[in-house]
């Protein structure tokens, strides 16, 4: 008696078994299923891996100070230095050159552009460079296709980041129209831009629930096609948040700053070649890129002695940032020392831990400082932080710093 119910439950357990392997195949034989179910199980191993190795609690430590590891490497024998890597397109020839500018107007107290066209980045992977880079795009009559930008900026589909330099060279390089990259930004400056009728591409930081349901920083493009002084408030276009019967929002002035600070107050301008000699005239102290970063470092100097908590170390970042354009590498990697402590002195969730996933100035700084081992170490923190390893400057850089490192052991040769 006893093996006859033994045996109707081994029957009963693989008839249910037998019905979920059938109900699985069935599930994944249609894709209108299947991806959903996909998504599901990719959300539920992120959440677990993010739940047993916290990001937020990995703290990028440097080894050295900037004079010691300075003078080791004086002492040493160090590679040939890389040149450095591009930091941003610049303009056409001579456009570097700053022309005498007249004594700006006063703005009107709003403007508002129109003839763009939506883009959404839902429906495809990390496409938030590609999508809002159409839209400024598509304020100048551009008919090309969205996928078009995606791959010639994404190296592959789930590449996490695009860099405001890539999106500026597929402007120049693959349309007819151009574009720059300026730091240092104001909302002064954005406001002048948007009055005389071009619209402006911002790199911010906002918070986000990702793939492991948690609200948390991460960064964001945002194009930027009207103002309002009556209500102080910006009109956005926005790939993620918009919707193609609601495509603009609204952004205060306060908001904007405070998400704008954490990307050194970049900002993309796409304009037509013939309207080269307008914009540099609208851009004023900014006609020059070098201009700009100097702007940045002094506007980054002033708050960090004015901010606090998670504003002081992004304006601590900045600094560093700024210094590293202007090639002072020494004064760049003193400056991501200060904010990396000031980094590990917030509290868990105040710490923007995506941090390096968007910039790579730490690695110059570093580099041409000769701290490959920090290099390496903070490239380690920050590809852990990651559940799939699309993070290609990170690989790239620390790639760079093991090289020097072996490079440094080879004795001289005789």
């Amino acid at each position: 008696m006893h093996k006859k119910h033994l045996n109707q439950k081994k029957f009963i357990f693989w008839v249910i078994a037998s019905a979920l392997v059938l109900s699985a195949a069935m599930v994944f034989a249609i894709p209108a299923l299947r991806e959903p179910v996909l998504w599901r199980l990719e959300q539920l191993r992120v959440r677990i891996r993010y739940a047993l190795n916290p990001p937020e609690e990995a703290v990028f430590q440097p080894e050295s100070t900037v004079d010691a590891m300075v003078q080791a490497t004086m002492n040493a024998l160090a590679p040939t230095p890389l040149s450095p890597l591009p930091t941003a397109t610049p303009l056409p020839p001579q456009a570097n050159t700053p022309l005498p500018t007249t004594a700006p107007t006063a703005l009107p107290l709003g403007s508002a552009l129109s003839g763009w066209t939506f883009f959404s980045q839902h429906g495809y992977w990390n496409y938030c460079a590609p999508a809002n880079l159409a839209m400024s795009l598509s304020y100048y009559g551009w008919d090309g296709a969205l996928a078009d930008i995606g791959a010639y900026v994404k190296p592959f589909d789930r590449d996490k980041n695009v860099m405001p330099y890539e999106l500026a060279e597929y402007v120049n390089t693959q349309t007819y129209f151009r574009a720059l990259v300026r730091e240092g930004g104001t909302l002064e400056l954005a406001r002048r831009l948007l009055a005389n009728g071009f619209p402006i591409l911002v790199e911010k930081g906002v918070y986000i629930k990702d793939y492991s349901g948690v609200v948390s920083w991460m960064g964001h493009y945002q194009v930027l096609v009207g103002y309002d002084d009556a209500t102080q408030t910006f009109t956005a276009l926005d790939s993620y948040f918009g919707e193609t019967d609601k495509p603009t929002l609204s952004v205060a002035y306060a908001d904007l700053e405070k998400e704008w600070r954490p990307f050194n107050f970049i900002l993309l301008v796409v304009y037509a070649p013939e309207q080269e000699d307008q914009l540099r005239a609208v851009l004023a102290d900014y006609t020059d890129s070098v201009s700009s970063y100097q702007i940045a470092a002094s506007l980054a100097s002033t708050e960090i002695q004015t901010l606090t908590g998670q504003a002081q170390f992004f304006a601590a970042f900045n600094y560093g940032t700024s210094l590293m354009r202007l090639q002072d590498y020494s004064g760049a990697a003193r400056a991501y020392d200060e904010a990396f402590e000031l980094y590990a002195a917030l509290p868990k969730e105040d710490r923007p831990w995506r941090m390096m996933w968007y910039q790579t100035g730490p690695y110059f700084a570093y580099y041409y400082t000769g701290r490959y081992q920090d290099i390496v170490n903070l490239a380690d923190t920050t590809i852990s932080s990651t559940d799939q390893p699309y993070l290609e400057e990170n690989f790239l850089w620390r790639s760079r710093a093991y090289y020097a490192l072996e490079i440094m052991k080879t004795p001289p040769l005789m």
